[in-house]
């Protein structure tokens, strides 16, 4: 197992044709520092723009995965981010002269062989991990998709994937160690589609680069000559096209007899790498793409920031999240305005559930009102936004120097009073997120009972 931070010791390029795009494409894979993750760069571009490869920067899973911020796209990814996570490497920067990398034969191997050859660099800094201590899983029922994740000391992959057509149908892969397996068996595993889809995609513009030589072709129709003439002439190729006795068009030799889920497993490991953190567990996939792939990686991410924040104001001990110490750790503010008393969950930049217990001995209830404490309304107003601006300063950077400023309140309304003795939960989401604002829909329940609720925007500002 890798213990220390990795890079490669030197700059390193490759060149060739993008599969979906067509695009002539130079990838320069560039050591980079500790703690720096991976990172893209369209060296093309004006002012060569930057895209982390993470799960916040995916735009795309048609047919492949496509990373991006605005108008700035990089497309499939998944086997240079395969090659990165396979080799264990941490920090990166792919530098790209183009809206592709190249596809060379549909597999990572051209992209491993590469940064092999560049050297890997061990870096004076612990490798991080997360460490998958309770099963999870993701279903797909329509689509027969499920994967689960379970604890495990190291990264371990078992796929299954089941197709009706002979030349490929039921086939099974497991993955024990990256270290001793990925190179030899899994980089060099190809891509693959079914003839069905060949000339639908080379009559939408998707593979514009793809070749014959780019990916298995596995026969699941009927090749008659106006299909091979229609596909020849759309692939650019000037050679017979067959069906092979193994059921794949020019019987073109397997790599391994299990190749295309083998090549099911690479997509996965590079999916998963948008985590942006290696992960222990034991991933049991079937029949799972790269939409699946990606909505996982999201889950576990999930899992993965609130680890980061327990870990940054305090674990806890109890079937809650933070409690009254890691929130003064968080929050700016005190005591008589300090109306939260212990977040229960948490998920960054989605939503947040905290709790205030309300006592007698609340300073406000000494004038509101004496002879019949009720809690007033804008302070359960206020709560709820230190909630959603508990989950606001930890989705963004340097939260330390930052304050969130609520400046409008929408649409609330006040159900039932609150009395000493209450406890109210704050059931808070965001409802629209940029880094520097936002709109959260909040609502305050009283044993199961909404007692008020609202929408908020709120700004964030420097302390």
């Amino acid at each position: 197992m890798v213990s220390n931070q990795r890079t490669i010791k030197k700059r390193i390029s490759l060149s060739g044709i993008g599969l979906h795009t067509g695009v002539q494409t130079t990838i320069t894979f560039v050591p980079a520092p500790i703690s720096h993750g991976i990172t893209f760069v369209r060296t093309d571009l004006e002012n060569s723009p930057s895209i982390p490869a993470d799960i916040d920067h995916v735009v795309d899973i048609t047919r492949g995965t496509t990373l991006g911020i605005k108008d700035v796209k990089i497309h499939t990814v998944e086997h240079v981010l395969a090659a990165i996570a396979g080799l264990q490497i941490d920090n990166l920067i792919v530098e790209i002269s183009n809206s592709e990398p190249p596809v060379h034969d549909g597999s990572a191997k051209f992209f491993v062989d590469a940064l092999l050859q560049a050297g890997i660099a061990d870096q004076d800094a612990p490798k991080n991990y997360l460490e998958i201590d309770t099963p999870l899983s993701y279903s797909e029922k329509d689509r027969g998709v499920d994967i689960v994740v379970t604890p495990s000391d190291d990264l371990r992959i078992t796929f299954l994937i089941d197709y009706k057509n002979p030349a490929l149908g039921t086939q099974y892969t497991s993955l024990v160690s990256l270290q001793d397996e990925f190179v030899n068996e899994f980089a060099p595993a190809r891509t693959f589609c079914f003839l069905s889809e060949v000339e639908e995609l080379y009559n939408a513009g998707l593979i514009k680069g793809g070749g014959l030589d780019s990916a298995v072709v596995i026969v699941d129709i009927e090749l008659t000559k106006e299909k091979e003439a229609k596909i020849r002439e759309a692939s650019g190729t000037k050679d017979k096209i067959f069906v092979g006795k193994n059921g794949i068009l020019n019987d073109i030799p397997l790599r391994f007899y299990n190749e295309p889920v083998r090549h099911k497993a690479v997509d996965l490991i590079g999916d998963l790498s948008l985590i942006g953190v290696p992960i222990k567990g034991h991933v049991l996939a079937a029949r799972s793409g790269h939409a699946a792939n990606v909505a996982l990686a999201k889950k576990i991410r999930g899992i993965y920031e609130k680890k980061l924040i327990t870990t940054k104001y305090g674990d806890n001990k109890g079937d809650y999240l933070l409690d009254i110490n890691a929130i003064i750790k968080a929050m700016p503010h005190r005591y008589p305005m300090l109306l939260i008393d212990r977040i229960i969950d948490i998920e960054p930049r989605k939503k947040v559930i905290a709790i205030k217990n309300v006592t007698f001995n609340e300073p406000f209830f000494a004038g509101h009102f004496p002879e019949k404490p009720v809690m007033p309304g804008v302070l359960i107003v206020e709560a709820m936004a230190q909630a959603g601006g508990f989950m606001l300063l930890n989705a963004i950077e340097d939260p330390e120097n930052k304050l969130v400023m609520f400046m409008g309140i929408d649409g609330v309304r006040f159900r039932k009073p609150v009395i000493p003795g209450d406890q109210i939960r704050f059931e808070i989401e965001m409802i629209q997120y940029r880094p520097s604002s936002c709109k959260i829909g909040g609502k305050a329940l009283v044993d199961g009972k909404v007692v008020a609720e609202g929408t908020l925007l709120a700004v964030v500002v420097d302390r």
